[in-house]
């Protein structure tokens, strides 16, 4: 296990944590189902590999009643029969927007139409932006090595 490098730069810059925080708020106000919100902010942490994140994102999906089988299988989600066809939505969008770099076309239009299929343009937009702050959140931990736990 490696050691932090320095503390969460969001923590050394108190404002900038309040303005992510404020967008977190934002989003959960925003009348997306929270179970939704919480399985992209673990997937998406999966992905980037942050411990912090996947960790908080188990808690959150607990909290908002993602199942046990879900929470164990969302890395796997599309081989899993415990998902429904608006949470795969969410999840394809989120891996797609994650990995924007993987691919000429990042979100392709079959995937933004499965996911403009499920949920209105407000939706949409909690979504994304919940994609994005998990990322930010992810690239602010990762590179300084927070640790799962201290959070």
């Amino acid at each position: 296990m490696s050691t932090e490098r320095m503390p969460n730069p969001a923590v050394l810059i108190p404002e900038a944590m309040e303005a992510l925080m404020a967008v977190n708020k934002a989003v959960a106000g925003a009348g997306l189902d929270g179970k939704l919100l919480a399985l992209s902010h673990l997937r998406a942490s999966q992905i980037n590999g942050c411990a912090p994140c996947v960790v908080g994102g188990v808690h959150q999906a607990q909290r908002h009643g993602v199942t046990a089988d879900q929470v164990h299988t969302v890395a796997a989600w599309r081989e899993t029969p415990w998902f429904s066809e608006e949470e795969r939505a969410a999840l394809a969008l989120t891996e797609a927007v994650t990995r924007l770099a993987d691919r000429a076309d990042p979100v392709p239009d079959q995937v933004w139409d499965l996911a403009a299929k499920h949920f209105d343009q407000k939706e949409l937009a909690a979504l994304l932006l919940n994609i994005a702050i998990t990322n930010a959140f992810n690239r602010l931990n990762v590179p300084t090595r927070q640790q799962a736990g201290q959070w």
